[in-house]
């Protein structure tokens, strides 16, 4: 099968969505399909390289001057590789790729991530939509994508080519107990709340230290609000990390604080290290976790549920234990091996039905849920 990524770029700066398509065009490479992914470039083209992978240019501006230019890349591209699937995982590509498949006789899959973006009802312009949870698949039905396009594909990350290395690296030295967090610097991710909630329980445990791993554009506010807090000096900024997994390792509790999260490839690889987890119960985390077999779930941008979750399991080392073991059962599923062999079945149903349903754009439909 001859597979084509369409991605902004592969910078290695902690974004889910271009994590996930890096780890699936290695293994796809590694399956000897042959796998191109098309982006402005980034640090994971060395990996992508070892793997077979093909890596092009390919600068998906937005901007109308740079339009024309970037649609003749891409029809030259199409010419060229003739792929038989065009993969697209965000925006600008799965529009560039729909109103220019009349050059090739590809498929288009698309994947939807943040569903709760305005934006993102344009993912549904794909023949196949990749939905990365129930949650986000409903979701998109809601807003009229049409349910026989749908496909609930769930993430997973564990045995990612990514993060091969970073497995085998030794833990970093954290003070215990250590609270921590792998996460965007944003409101989005409830940082604040986060922050909040170990304020209220710092006192009562004066050993305990919060770690938030990962940047973004609100850092300062949150470290103005560590700054002012009487425990700031038991907050620790960490930054972005390539390899989060050492962190994790050392991690005896894991906060996902998010008030939005279609699913949190983060928690598949908190749950490996063996981390008690706490999450809010929002989106797709649920799934993530088992439906709460394998964390604590605590309702969004609530500090105080997420504070007398941490007392519980600071102050009863039984419960701390019992949680770090849940999160270690059932992991086969959150493999992206998984993920590979699902999104690829959803490649092979793409193609068989092209005799069966003629190209061209989607009509979109209000249906009822049919899942």
């Amino acid at each position: 099968m001859r597979i084509l990524h369409l991605l902004n770029d592969v910078h290695e700066l902690g974004n889910g969505i271009i994590n996930l398509a890096v780890d699936l065009a290695c293994l796809q490479a590694k399956s000897e399909h042959e796998v191109v992914v098309a982006s402005a470039g980034g640090e994971y083209e060395t990996l992508l390289r070892e793997y077979g992978v093909h890596h092009v240019y390919l600068h998906q501006s937005r901007h109308p001057l740079s339009l024309l230019k970037t649609a003749t890349h891409y029809c030259n591209l199409v010419r060229a590789i003739q792929p038989d699937v065009v993969h697209a995982h965000m925006m600008t590509g799965v529009v560039l790729a729909a109103l220019l498949r009349f050059i090739g006789s590809y498929r288009l899959v698309s994947t939807v991530h943040n569903e709760f973006q305005r934006s993102a009802i344009l993912m549904g312009i794909a023949d196949r939509v990749i939905a990365v949870s129930q949650s986000v698949a409903e979701s998109m039905q809601r807003r009229g994508v049409p349910p026989h396009k749908l496909r609930v594909v769930k993430n997973g990350t564990i045995g990612a080519p990514r993060l091969q290395r970073s497995h085998s690296t030794t833990p970093v030295q954290l003070c215990h107990p250590a609270i921590a967090t792998v996460a965007g610097m944003t409101d989005r991710k409830g940082i604040a709340e986060l922050i909040t909630a170990f304020e209220q329980i710092a006192v009562t445990f004066p050993d305990a230290r919060l770690y938030l791993i990962g940047d973004g554009p609100d850092r300062a506010k949150y470290e103005q609000q560590a700054s002012a807090s009487p425990v700031g000096d038991r907050i620790h900024f960490e930054g972005f990390q390539p390899d989060p997994f050492c962190y994790l390792q050392a991690t005896d509790i894991f906060v996902l604080a998010s008030r939005r999260e279609p699913f949190g490839l983060v928690l598949a690889e908190a749950r490996e290290a063996g981390c008690a987890i706490i999450a809010s119960q929002v989106d797709g985390i649920p799934e993530a976790l088992d439906q709460g077999d394998a964390g604590i779930l605590v309702p969004p941008a609530n500090s105080q549920a997420i504070a007398a979750s941490l007392q519980t399991l600071l102050a009863q080392p039984e419960q701390l234990q019992h949680w770090q073991q849940q999160a270690q059962q059932n992991l086969e599923w959150l493999s992206v091996g998984r993920v590979n062999r699902e999104t690829l079945d959803v490649y092979r149903d793409a193609i068989a039905a092209a005799s069966r349903v003629p190209f061209g754009l989607p009509t979109f439909s209000k249906q009822p849920n049919s899942y």
